[in-house]
């Protein structure tokens, strides 16, 4: 049974056209797919931070770094990436409209910065946030 190490950091090795000369390989830190998909999600209107539930960000805090956060990477069995990312979004805002601009936008842009298909972006809305104070006072007492 393999045990996990923290030192060793999950990679993806990148493809190259196939009329480039072989060099080497070209590995692709998960950490670095997570990063790219936090900044995709973050250019989409709407969208106020990239995160996850209170117990689980605290678990984080102790255990990943700050770049992933709210993003998990894996990959299928034709190692095609398999993307979750948990968001904050903004109150007013059409949910399923901004959840399906970052499938599209997080999928644009992992593929075309690494060159490695993505087979899955899963969006999970964990709340709702309220940016003006006005608002907030019109609100029922409620946690958002």
């Amino acid at each position: 049974m393999n045990k996990f190490n923290p030192n060793e950091l999950a990679t993806t090795t990148a493809s190259i056209p196939d009329d480039t000369e072989y060099l080497g390989d070209i590995k692709i830190n998960h950490s670095v797919v997570a990063s790219i998909v936090r900044l995709a999600a973050l250019e989409i209107p709407g969208v106020t931070s990239i995160g996850s539930s209170l117990v689980e960000g605290i678990t984080e805090i102790f255990s990943k770094k700050e770049s992933d956060r709210g993003v998990r990477i894996s990959e299928d069995e034709s190692n095609n990436y398999l993307i979750e990312v948990r968001v904050i979004l903004k109150f007013g805002v059409e949910l399923a409209k901004i959840a399906f601009q970052i499938q599209q936008n997080v999928k644009q842009k992992v593929e075309h910065m690494t060159l490695h298909k993505v087979a899955k972006v899963d969006v999970i809305i964990d709340g709702i946030r309220v940016d003006d104070p006005k608002q907030k006072a019109k609100l029922p007492d409620q946690d958002l």
